[in-house]
Parts: structure tokens; sequence; C-alpha cells
């Protein structure tokens, strides 16, 4: 489907005679880094995580990691079965964070965390922390946590205000 359609792309000029290489912009973290990264995010086996924001400059091996963790594929944009966890890669020109979380928490489980991947500051598509917990602010959630999850990207979990709020 979608993955091996943007996995795999035609080179002519491959030297190794596959003529196929990976088609990624993003700077790849090693397996041990990316399992640490995953566990981080907290997923365990069983679990159904949705990805929002795909293209080729997100983080593959931290998507691998979470997938092994999860011990399943990560279901699309498409999916409208319920969800135990979000996972969001966004960057600044990617229009309106609140909107994006809204539409993100239709399908979400009552308590089901929801990450937003960002580019690191520096790095084309940065979004800023402070627009971040604008847009949770907005959409209902707060900000619990953010650290650097992969070499390009950072990772901020946002949680429900909860109803007394």
């Amino acid at each position: 489907m979608r993955k091996a359609i943007r996995a795999l792309k035609r080179d002519a000029d491959d030297k190794k005679g596959t003529g196929f290489h990976v088609a990624s912009s993003a700077s790849p973290i090693d397996g041990a880094a990316a399992s640490q990264g995953a566990s981080r995010l907290g997923f365990t086996a069983g679990q159904v995580v949705q990805e929002f924001g795909w293209s080729d400059d997100v983080d593959d091996s931290l998507r691998a990691a979470v997938e092994a963790a999860t011990g399943s594929e990560l279901v699309d944009e498409d999916y409208d079965d319920v969800t135990d966890g979000v996972i969001l890669w966004w960057r600044e020109d990617d229009g309106d964070l609140t909107d994006a979380l809204v539409d993100v928490q239709t399908v979400l489980d009552d308590g089901g965390p929801i990450w937003v991947l960002t580019c690191k500051p520096g790095r084309p598509g940065h979004v800023s922390h402070s627009d971040i917990e604008e847009a949770a602010t907005t959409a209902g959630l707060h900000v619990t946590s953010t650290f650097s999850i992969a070499t390009d990207w950072a990772a901020t979990k946002l949680g429900n205000r909860g109803r007394g709020r």
C-alpha cells in the first residue's frame, strides 16, 4: 500500500545493482536509539496507534520501533475504528495545528496519548513550543512533556484537560 509505494523508488544509477533505494530526507537513528525513543512514547503490545502527517521526512527507524513495540503496523489517517494513541508528524507549513488536534481526537480512546512530533529547532518545518501549547489549549488539550525523540524530531505529549477544567 502507501508504505510500499513510498519506501521504494526506482533508481537507474544505483551502484549496488538492486535498482531501488529508500527515499527519505530524514536522518535515521540507529535501532537501539529508535527502540529507546519508542519506549518513551509508552505504547505497548496490542495497542492500535494511528499516524497522521506521514511524509518522506519522517524517521522510519522510529516508526518501525513503535510498530515493534505494539506488534502491529501503524494505522493511517483513514482508519475509522477506536485507537489507543496517536502520532502526529507536524511541520510549520502543514496548516492549522488546532484543527489537526481536534481531528485526531475523533477516534481516540479516552485517555489515549497524542504525540506531536515536530522538526527540531533550526531544521526546516520547525514549530515553536508556544505554538504547540496554544493549539493544544484551544483544542481542549494540554502539554505534558517534550523531549528529543530522533535526530531531526522532538516529541510533545498532549493529554486531555479533564471535564472539571
